[in-house]
């Protein structure tokens, strides 16, 4: 079994900066702000502004979007890391409940990072892709909930 090795938070937000930078612009363009990220929860808010609005002065659909993509998906880039494995990754669907706008700034929370740990796991045993449901959801500055999404997360260890 590898060695693991210990990520800090600093690390992470150095690495979704690069990832927006260089692999994916829509990340870099809303410019979300990694809060927390530890073996089980990620915390990850996108201020509401010009760039992130829609004509009703919410947050457009997108960049929710993208901020339930990065919570979701920041667990798997943590436990390749930390587990020492190189890891396909990437979302295989996307499940979206709208309550309320989104007139503030969102943070997107989840609590499941031990099933994306489990899956990485269980996939290098098995060379197979594994595909987790993990739950994110969205919180407005009054802490009300305004969005709720289940974003399967399919990974697979080269």
């Amino acid at each position: 079994m590898k060695q693991v090795k210990e990520i800090t938070l600093k690390q992470m937000r150095r690495k979704l900066w690069l990832l927006g930078f260089f692999k994916i612009p829509m990340i870099g363009f809303v410019k979300p702000k990694l809060l927390k990220l530890d073996e089980n929860e990620s915390v990850v808010s996108i201020r509401l502004r010009r760039k992130t609005k829609n004509h009703l002065n919410s947050m457009y659909f997108g960049a929710l979007a993208v901020g339930a993509d990065i919570a979701a998906g920041l667990h798997a880039f943590y436990f390749a890391d930390s587990l020492g494995h190189k890891v396909s990754f990437a979302f295989k669907g996307m499940n979206a409940e709208f309550l309320m706008r989104a007139e503030s700034t969102i943070l997107f929370k989840i609590d499941q990072g031990e099933l994306i740990k489990k899956a990485i796991l269980h996939s290098a045993e098995t060379k197979e892709r594994v595909n987790q449901p993990i739950d994110v959801i969205a919180t407005n500055s009054k802490n009300e909930k305004v969005a709720t999404f289940v974003m399967i997360v399919s990974v697979k260890v080269k």
